[in-house]
Order: structure tokens, then sequence, then C-alpha cells
């Protein structure tokens, strides 16, 4: 019987760098755009304006493809390369179709011009524009295996391979995250997500995974996570990974959203839009990824991940608005919304990953609030922070591996807003929802330099762009890796 998922985590092409053409393999040449619309070279009668993204298959016997870098600012190459897998599987797909020999590898030539930057960035989207994950009865669409980047300078073949080496552990961290989000909560329950996280995960050398149950967690006092998997038939879980290698230069403490499922609770989500709730574990899941990316990098930065994980559902057991819930170390919450559920689980887990692990610095990750749509749209983070070094190295991080984030501001004057009248404070106060929720998780971060980064504009995508496809994106895995590589 065929496995009804397709096999997690994603299996990617293979690159390679090499300074000489392959007979027999088809090759792609990569070109910059002209100043003069006018000036676009031909090829083959064809002419191309060099637009970043544009691929054209090309008749004779020079370069199979011409694909544009525009004016070859690195992300031009990242938006290149993605575009250029997708037109290479398609071409593909129909040679076999025809009854012509397929190829498998494909080899791209960089203009004389193009530096090590330009390598990774066009490796990021050899490696995930062409990213698929369908649930099907039919056989998996045919793909390009490998890539060759072919460049002129004999002696920069080791730096870029070390380069593309990188750029892979880094691409298989989104598309780790993006098949943990894409796939279908009926499948994905948090029992699912922890053992997957375990196998995974765990797998990777110096990576350990550990699954905590619902009777650990209510003896430990886990009340947040409790009481929103409370509604539903599958319990909640919480997932810790820890990598500690000798001499760590400092000790990051990740901690991620993990709803595999969100109807809202109670407070009831509307229909519209409540399928892509599958995806609203996707700062869980580019936690997961970003850990076992960390250590396959052998980082010397001791990084602890904490996923709570839970699934909100409705039934006689659902907790409610009004009620007041203790999390793990004693603090209390004035429930005012079922639908605020991330912040609740995020509680307990932030709480208890600074008691149990006391860690240098703090992030946490979710797709938290619809106000971040709106303020930022769908391609951007929200970013919140108690430390400016903090915020900067994010932003950073993420401005290296092509993920835009923009800090937005913890405005005290709506700290009052979250004080509790019942209880210590108050989960869904009203207010700019963006800011409260940030305010709210704070209380529970114990001072330590802390930034909350909301993801629900930039984890789901329904239109391709660069090296995105429709569905989830992954978004924060990389910046999360190259964050703990700022501290090395």
């Amino acid at each position: 019987m065929r496995n009804p998922l397709p096999p997690v985590p994603t299996k990617l092409p293979e690159i390679e760098v090499s300074d000489g053409l392959r007979r027999g393999t088809p090759a792609v040449l990569l070109i910059t755009a002209p100043g003069e619309e006018d000036q676009a070279p031909e090829f083959g009668g064809l002419r191309v304006t060099g637009k970043a993204g544009e691929v054209r298959e090309v008749p004779g016997s020079g370069p199979r493809w011409v694909a544009g870098v525009g004016d070859g600012e690195p992300k031009q190459y990242r938006k290149a390369g993605a575009a250029l897998v997708r037109a290479a599987d398609a071409a593909l797909a129909a040679d076999i179709e025809s009854g012509e020999k397929a190829f498998r590898a494909v080899q791209v030539e960089l203009p004389e011009e193009a530096s090590g930057e330009h390598v990774e960035a066009l490796a990021m989207g050899l490696l995930l524009g062409g990213y698929r994950f369908s649930v099907t009865a039919e056989d998996p669409k045919p793909s390009v295996r490998s890539f060759r980047i072919l460049t002129r300078h004999e002696r920069a073949v080791p730096a870029y391979t070390e380069l593309v080496e990188r750029v892979r552990d880094l691409a298989a961290a989104s598309a780790l995250a993006r098949d943990l989000a894409n796939t279908p909560s009926n499948v994905k329950n948090p029992a699912w997500l922890a053992d997957t996280a375990a196998r995974v995960a765990g797998a990777e050398q110096g990576l350990s995974v550990v699954v905590r149950d619902e009777k650990w967690l209510a003896e430990q006092g886990f009340g947040g996570v409790l009481a929103v998997g409370g509604g539903s038939a599958s319990p909640p879980r919480l997932i810790e990974l820890e990598y500690r290698p000798r001499g760590a230069s400092a000790h990051l403490l990740l901690v991620g959203k993990g709803i595999t499922f969100d109807t809202g609770g109670l407070s009831i989500k509307p229909a519209d839009g409540m399928h892509l709730m599958r995806t609203d574990m996707a700062g869980g899941g580019a936690v997961i990824a970003a850990a076992r990316a960390i250590a396959a990098r052998r980082l010397p930065v001791r990084v602890t991940a904490l996923v709570p994980s839970a699934e909100n559902h409705v039934s006689g057991s659902s907790y409610r608005p009004g009620d007041i819930v203790r999390h793990y170390g004693g603090k209390t919450t004035e429930v005012g919304n079922t639908d605020a559920e991330g912040r609740m689980v995020l509680a307990d887990a932030l709480a208890y990953g600074i008691k149990r692990f006391k860690p240098d610095a703090v992030v946490d990750v979710a797709t938290l609030t619809g106000a971040m749509k709106v303020s930022l749209g769908l391609r951007t983070g929200g970013l919140f922070s108690s430390s400016d070094e903090l915020a900067t190295r994010v932003v950073s991080a993420g401005a290296r591996v092509g993920e835009a984030w923009w800090r937005m501001p913890l405005t005290e004057d709506y700290a009052e807003l979250i004080r509790g009248e019942l209880g210590d404070v108050r989960q869904a106060p009203g207010g700019p929802g963006g800011i409260t929720a940030a305010l709210f998780l704070r209380e529970f971060t114990g001072g330590l330099p802390w930034a909350h980064l909301d993801i629900a504009g930039p984890a789901r995508a329904d239109k391709t762009y660069d090296d995105v496809v429709p569905g989830a994106t992954g978004f924060a895995a990389r910046t999360l890796v190259e964050l703990a590589a700022s501290y090395t």
C-alpha cells in the first residue's frame, strides 16, 4: 500500500560546483538585463530581456535555456534559480511525455562577475524552487535530480562548494518546516508532530529529543497547554530538543507554537480560511527544523528548543472565555478569547524553558496574530524584542538568508491593558493585537533578552514567488539557524 503522505523530510536535489562543462548535459546560461530594452540579446532568434526569473528555452546547439538575473543582485539570482528549476522540471516532464531521452541533471553557467554571495543565492533558489507537497494516488512528477554550478575560475571551486553545503543545510531547514506545516491535520496531531520530530531531528548527531506527554504536563503544571488541548481527543505534547556542543559560546532558547489545528475553540473561527489552520504550527516546525540544521552545521552554540503542541478543538471539555488558567511557575491568566490559544501554550513553554535551562537569550516564533498580516502583509515577519542587540541580530540574520523582518514597537503605554482583575494577566485585552500579544508573552520571559517573531503573514503563501510555492513557506527556520551562527 502506498504511503498516504510524501516522505518527510523532502529530498532536495543535489548541487555540485565545477569549472568545466559536461558533454550531453543540458546547460543554462545566466545573463543580466541590459541597460536598454532594445539591447536585449538574441539566442536562436529569441530575444531575452534578462529580467530576473525569466527563463527561455532556446533552439540550436548552444545552451538549452537562458535565465535572467535582472540587475545582478544576489536576491535576483535566488529568483532566477527558483524559476529555472521549475522550468527544468516542466521540460523534463514534457520530454518524458514525448518519448525523448530524459535528462536528470542540469548545468548552470555563472556570469564572469558572479561571486560567492551570488552562488549562495542561486543555490537556495535551485534547492527550494521545485519544492512540492502533494497527497495523491498518482506517481510523483519527475524532477531534476542534480545541478552543476559552473564557474570559470578553478580556484573558486572549493570555496563555492563549502558555501553550497552551508546553503543546503539552510534549505533543508526550510523544506522540513514546510513539510511539517503542510501535512494535513487528519494525520498531524500533537503525537504525530512529536514522533516525527523525534525521528527526523533525533537522527542528527548531537541533537537529543524528549517528548513529554499529557500526564507529565499535568504533573508539572502546564495549565496553558492543557487548557488549549483539553477540547481535543488528541492529547497535547511538549517537544524538547537539546543541542549541547562542547565549549559553546552562548545558549539560546527557541520556543515555537505547535498548534496542529486551530478551530478557535469555543470562540470559533469563521469557516472561510479555517482549512489553512493546519499550518498554525509553522512556528514550531521552524524551531524543530532549525535545531536540526544547527546540529548538522555543528555550530558551537548551545540550543534548547521547545515546541508546546496541542489541538485547539470544540467539545464539552474545551476551555472557556472567563476561565482562569494557571501556567507553569504559577502565574495566572484570565481567558478572554479561546482563539488566542498560541500565547497560552507559549507562556508555559517560555516559563519552563527559562527556569529549567537558564539560557542567555530567548526567541519565540509563532503564527500569532492577524494583526501582523494587516500591518506587514504576507512576506515580512513581525519582530518584537526587549533587546536592541538581539533585535539587530535577528534582522541581520534574516537579511543574510533572504527572510525579511520589521521591528515593531513594544509600546509601554499598552502594558496596563494586560493586567488582570481576577488573575495576574489578561490573555486578550483588546487594543493593538500584535503589540498586546507580545506584551503578554514578555510577562513570561524572566527579564532575559527576548525576541518574539510573529510569522502569521509570511508562514503561508497563496502564490509562487522567488523560492516560495503555494502552501507553507518554512519562514523563520533559516533566520534561526543564521541567528545561532551569529553567536559563533
